[in-house]
């Protein structure tokens, strides 16, 4: 860990230090003699051996014990990992957990002070606290013993094992921190930058923007088997949210686009898991999500963008309107002026939101049943007290064009009565988004198209990582370190994070 007192877990050292010509620092007693406790570290002298500041393996024949030359004098400032089991940067995400380290209280005599008789230990009270231990870097090093023939002369050497970027100092472990940073967490790289030079480790901004176009140049291949099973679905929600790209050359930043398609059959309690896959395109022409969407064959809940209409020329696309985006239109006006037609519609469209709560889980056949006998009389009365109501006010009028906007989507709204699989918005990929507006108010721009389209592909994996209750950190990181090894392409959907959530990988 890099802070003021440069400490260290001692017994953890002495377990993982064992290499040849690498001393175990001496064991010394802790102030209250309880074993595994933190003591503080003496500065290394000139010239004397880091070992003890770097976590090593030795295997049977291709002894690994990673270590990176370049960071030697990183090792020196004494960045030590306080076990082994932590990530790169900490098991970023885990759950609290009980260490052996305690705090005792001890009374300061060893006679009763009532009567003078002498106390024995008859038990113990143990109370806890929350403590944070900040994440930490460490080295990890990789040595590969050289064996010469005596008969022939020849040397051998294991090979080095496959870096996640080719002669890059970046771990798996450092790069899924990096991506979850900045994408999840809605941490700039400058600010990241900042961090590590807070913790004595000098990266600089263009070297972490490298990584993270490193690191999604793996997850390329992965992100299409992700929009695949997306796609597979005969039932998505879709929507666009735009997002500021430098443009060079200009002098200000051009307005990109990120559609967002999401599936989620949970509340129809449809048998695959839910996922969400982004895409970024510098414009939001129409052509942009019929490209997207050319294999597919379905239904598509939308909001009232008028380019998703395009979709419906090849008949074999059915588009679901979005109830919500209705009821916001009443609910500004009524905020605004307190209409009490806007107040009149907005309890109508709650009524329907409280059936839907009621079949939430159930079956796509339950739910068409229940819409069928409780929502549909409500649906089929607002469409007349609608248009009388339109004709009553001025055409003009706020009011008058919520009227307008629900009625010219009439048809589409009404989709959810037939068929128990939609939903009676697209909250779903509402959700999505959302992230991508925390981001963009603390990244205030991407840095080009590349960027953006970067940014689109590790969304898609921590939107779907989330969906499917994947600590990102960790998915991330073990994705990274199994395709850089060689993961068969062929089995690519393993690494889909619903699959490998039962791999059995420690989270």
């Amino acid at each position: 860990m890099f802070d003021h007192g440069r400490f260290f877990f001692l017994s953890m050292v002495g377990r993982f230090c064992s290499c040849k010509g690498l001393p175990t620092p001496p064991k010394q007693a802790s102030p209250s003699g309880v074993g595994g406790r933190f003591v503080k570290a003496q500065r290394p002298r000139h010239g004397a051996s880091l070992g003890g500041q770097r976590r090593c393996h030795e295997g049977s024949r291709g002894e690994v014990c990673r270590i990176a030359p370049t960071l030697t004098r990183l090792a020196a400032r004494g960045t030590l990992s306080r076990n082994a089991g932590e990530g790169l940067l900490g098991q970023l995400g885990s759950a609290p957990s009980r260490t052996s380290t305690s705090s005792w209280a001890k009374l300061t005599v060893t006679f009763c002070p009532c009567c003078g008789g002498a106390l024995h230990v008859i038990g113990e009270t143990v109370s806890e606290m929350l403590d944070f231990v900040p994440a930490r870097l460490r080295v990890l090093c990789i040595r590969r013993p050289k064996y010469g023939c005596r008969a022939c002369g020849t040397i051998h050497q294991a090979a080095a094992p496959e870096r996640p970027i080719a002669k890059g100092m970046a771990s798996p472990g450092l790069l899924a921190h990096v991506l979850v940073s900045k994408y999840c967490d809605h941490m700039p790289l400058y600010r990241q930058s900042q961090i590590f030079a807070r913790h004595g480790v000098e990266i600089e901004r263009s070297t972490l923007a490298n990584w993270v176009g490193g690191a999604c140049w793996w997850l390329e291949p992965l992100q299409a088997r992700l929009a695949a099973h997306v796609f597979g679905s005969a039932k998505i929600f879709a929507d666009d949210t735009p997002i500021p790209v430098l443009d060079p050359g200009r002098g200000r930043t051009k307005t990109g686009r990120l559609w967002v398609y999401t599936r989620d059959d949970r509340p129809w309690s449809g048998p695959d898991p839910p996922a969400a896959v982004y895409f970024y395109s510098p414009d939001r022409k129409a052509e942009r999500p019929a490209s997207h969407l050319e294999a597919f064959r379905g239904v598509v809940q939308v909001d009232g963008y008028a380019g998703f209409e395009r979709l419906t020329e090849r008949g074999d696309i059915v588009l679901a309107a979005c109830w919500a985006h209705t009821r916001r239109k009443f609910f500004d006006v009524h905020e605004a002026t307190g209409s009490p037609i806007a107040a009149e519609a907005l309890r109508r469209i709650a009524e329907l939101y409280a059936i839907e709560k009621s079949i939430r889980g159930r079956t796509a056949e339950e739910r068409r049943i229940v819409r069928n006998t409780q929502s549909r009389p409500l649906v089929e009365a607002m469409k007349p007290w609608l248009e009388t109501q339109l004709g009553r006010i001025p055409g003009r009028g706020g009011l008058a064009e919520a009227i307008r906007y629900t009625l010219s989507r009439w048809p589409a709204l009404g989709h959810f009565l037939d068929d128990g699989r939609i939903e009676l918005d697209n909250n779903s990929v509402e959700r999505a988004i959302r992230p991508v507006a925390l981001g963009r108010k603390n990244h205030l721009f991407a840095g080009s198209d590349g960027g953006a389209e970067r940014w689109a592909t590790v969304c898609s994996f921590i939107a779907s990582a989330k969906l499917n209750d994947v600590e990102p950190f960790t998915y991330l990181r073990d994705i990274l370190q199994r395709m850089s090894e060689g993961h068969p392409m062929s089995r690519l959907d393993e690494l889909l994070p619903w699959s490998w959530s039962k791999m059995g990988v420690n989270h």
